[in-house]
């Protein structure tokens, strides 16, 4: 197992260094800059500014400096909020956008997985047909149009929910952000339980098992979750990152005090260091969530440790 988990953070450097790199010249390259306004500053200024930041330097020195301080963890500096770094801002979101993406995530989780469940043993029934509706729905419209209905329904029309900020953490404040943000993910991984469900209710060893007189819950729960499981595991990466970028717009929508705050402020205002490091920050941890995905798949199926 060890040598497997090598082998994958061996393969992840690249791409964050690609990453990296790509998205240093993007920014870099596009017209304007951090300190662009509808008041022009003075020249002198300007080039102070110019040389705190490095950006008189050429770029390819400005890329290298840039490099080293992100080997060292240093995400450097915001070019517009002085009395913080960057990665002091991302300490700041950073439990607020946790709080609302990981309860999203595992609600997407047992919310899918049951209602995939539930297809599948009740198939081509009414529940079937309406777990079906329900997630097309998630399928079909993104959450920055389900978080203004929503918002709309159970804050304005019917006054169940506030519509906005994070009132101390209450639940009444989370409902909504959860709900938006997890809804597209139960969705997606209903329809890939289900399809897996049927599959594995129809495989020979579980027609050995009926044959044996073992009971419905009993082979559902010993022999046919855990085989079933193996699309959705697969897709738990994937949708980790989805949630957590996904989460930027949706923190946005509601007022949250998370990551996306500041992420959506920097980049409307061409902050070079807010921009990249919020990037490297969620790239680092799309990566480690992905192996843990690679591990737990490798658990679920021992043949993959020797591939």
């Amino acid at each position: 197992m060890l040598a497997y988990v090598l082998r994958r953070l061996a393969t992840m450097i690249p791409v964050m260094f690609i990453a990296i790199t790509v998205c240093f010249f993007i920014l870099r390259l596009a017209p304007g800059g951090p300190f662009d306004g509808e008041r022009p500053l003075p020249p002198t200024i300007l080039q102070n500014l110019a040389a705190h930041y490095h950006l008189d330097k050429p770029l390819i020195e400005q890329y290298l400096i840039y490099l080293g301080n992100v080997l060292t963890g240093d995400l450097g500096p915001s070019f517009i909020q002085e009395d913080f770094s960057v990665a002091e801002q991302i300490a700041i979101g950073l439990p607020y956008t946790f709080v609302i993406g990981g309860l999203a995530f595992f609600t997407a989780i047992i919310v899918g997985v049951a209602a995939g469940v539930l297809g599948a043993l009740y198939q081509n029934k009414w529940p079937d047909y309406l777990t079906a509706a329900i997630i097309l729905i998630g399928l079909i419209l993104p959450n920055f149009l389900i978080a203004p209905i929503l918002q709309l329904i159970f804050g304005v029309e019917l006054g169940w929910l506030p519509v906005g900020g994070w009132g101390g953490g209450s639940w009444k404040y989370l409902v909504l952000p959860i709900a938006v943000l997890a809804w597209v993910h139960a969705a997606r991984i209903s329809r890939l339980m289900r399809g897996s469900m049927i599959e594995v209710l129809n495989a020979n060893f579980i027609r050995t098992a009926k044959a044996k007189g073992l009971g419905e819950r009993l082979i559902i729960s010993r022999h046919a979750i855990k085989p079933a499981l193996m699309p959705v595991v697969s897709y738990l990466g994937p949708a980790a990152s989805y949630l957590l970028t996904g989460s930027l717009v949706v923190e946005q929508i509601f007022g949250l005090p998370g990551i996306g705050r500041f992420f959506i402020n920097a980049a409307l205002a061409r902050d070079y260091g807010m921009v990249l490091g919020t990037v490297i920050f969620y790239m680092v941890l799309i990566i480690f969530l992905n192996l843990l995905v690679d591990i737990a798949y490798a658990f679920l199926d021992p043949k993959v440790r020797t591939r």
